[in-house]
């Protein structure tokens, strides 16, 4: 199993530390064109309008939606929720690029700034004791459609979600010990093959 993790901004080393301590195979990924040989895909935090142009300039929009088009899972965090968010409350009153594959509606920096940042303990549906979750600068998800399940909340805010092959959170997961949620892509990931041998 090999899981790339999009390399255009944020924290692409822990992901990578933290898929591997999850058991996948991890790699940075650069050019449309490596997304080719992965299984699973994470787009990591950071700016979100600045992803969003990169991805653009660097014809990742296209390339993403065909491998989501594959349902090869992918994973957003943070940033990463944003810019696979149908839908996008901005300040700035034009459409930043995105990818909109999920059918969810999102707020940039709900939580606050920088200097309000902090970390709490939340149970995610699926894994059995609360996990460890960083908030920078986090978005919400604010409202959810009928095939997306939400299967975390922050003081009844939505924070992290499925859709099908698609996952996201409003953390940073990779800034903790803590690799649960990187292994619940991973057998996402898993599964995704295994269906995929079955047919």
């Amino acid at each position: 199993m090999k899981i790339g993790v999009l390399a255009l901004q944020g924290a692409v080393a822990e992901h990578i530390r933290s898929l591997e301590s999850a058991g996948a195979e991890a790699v940075a990924i650069k050019w449309p064109h490596e997304l080719d040989d992965l299984d699973g895909l994470v787009i990591p935090g950071g700016e979100s309008t600045t992803i969003g142009k990169l991805m653009r300039r660097y014809n990742f929009i296209e390339a993403i939606r065909q491998f989501s088009a594959q349902q090869k899972p992918i994973f957003g965090t943070c940033a990463g929720l944003i810019v696979l968010a149908q839908h996008i409350e901005s300040n700035h009153g034009t459409e930043e690029p995105h990818l909109a594959l999920m059918d969810i509606r999102v707020r940039r920096n709900a939580f606050g700034r920088q200097r309000e940042s902090f970390e709490t303990d939340l149970q995610v549906k699926g894994i059995e004791s609360p996990v460890r979750a960083v908030f920078i600068r986090a978005p919400l998800i604010e409202a959810v459609g009928e095939e997306v399940d939400v299967i975390c909340e922050a003081n009844g805010e939505m924070v992290a979600a499925r859709q099908g092959h698609l996952l996201v959170c409003s953390f940073h997961p990779e800034l903790t010990e803590d690799s649960r949620m990187h292994h619940y892509f991973v057998q996402m990931t898993a599964q995704s093959l295994q269906t995929k041998a079955s047919r």
